[in-house]
């Protein structure tokens, strides 16, 4: 399902040094596993989402997803690629906040070039228990509400791969499991592999598979350098 080989990944420190942030030899998802990554803040556990999903380039190596080398895809296709067979629940959930819920779901479905589907919107808002708030824009929703729609709108275009960065860091205690129970379920009713990253042992405690960066990645950035 998901392939590394050999990924590598710098950025340039101020004085034009590299910074070597990722540099993996071999890291392997199959289709349907879920599995947590963990690691230290500043390890490269977003820049490693971030380059899977194709929103980064690496500077070399394989990623492969099913079977299709994405560092090698030109941009628009990797573009395409990614919309349609991956899903990115993002830390700050990103909704475009002059739409509604409903609308942020079906926009998600406009970028694989295909038909949308609202009645799969409006199924997903269902299943996250929002079909009372699809008409609402992410300002009229709680902070756990956003995260829902967020999750339904990742699931939109029945990815492959889902990804997901932290998605209980903002959203309160009382809502965390509400997330994570939301996430697994989904990814076992549409079978879908994710690959999820957390600092709370709570959450990583609930998967057979944890994953430490530190333990996967050969180089680890400065303790000076930013968190990624």
């Amino acid at each position: 399902m998901l392939l590394l080989e050999n990924v590598r990944k710098s950025y340039r420190e101020p004085n034009g040094e590299p910074l070597p942030i990722l540099d993996i030899e071999h890291f392997r998802l199959d289709a349907g596993e879920q599995t947590v990554l963990r690691g230290r803040s500043g390890c490269g556990k977003t820049t490693l989402l971030n380059c899977i999903s194709g929103l980064t380039t690496v500077d070399h190596g394989r990623i492969v997803i099913k079977d299709r080398d994405i560092a090698r895809l030109p941009e628009v296709t990797r573009d395409r690629f990614r919309a349609r067979h991956i899903g990115f629940v993002f830390q700050t959930f990103n909704l475009l906040p002059a739409f509604t819920a409903f609308e942020n779901v079906l926009l998600g479905m406009t970028f694989t070039g295909q038909k949308t589907d609202a009645s799969r919107a409006r199924r997903l808002l269902d299943e996250v228990g929002l079909c009372h708030r699809m008409g609402h824009k992410p300002a009229a929703l709680s902070v756990g509400e956003q995260q829902r729609v967020a999750v339904a709108r990742a699931l939109a275009n029945q990815p492959s791969l889902l990804l997901a960065d932290e998605p209980t860091a903002n959203v309160d205690p009382a809502h965390q499991q509400q997330v994570i129970d939301l996430l697994r379920g989904a990814c076992e009713q549409e079978k879908v592999a994710m690959l999820l990253v957390t600092h709370a042992p709570e959450v990583s405690d609930q998967f057979a598979r944890v994953e430490y960066l530190e333990k996967v990645n050969r180089v680890l950035p400065s303790p000076n350098s930013p968190a990624l």
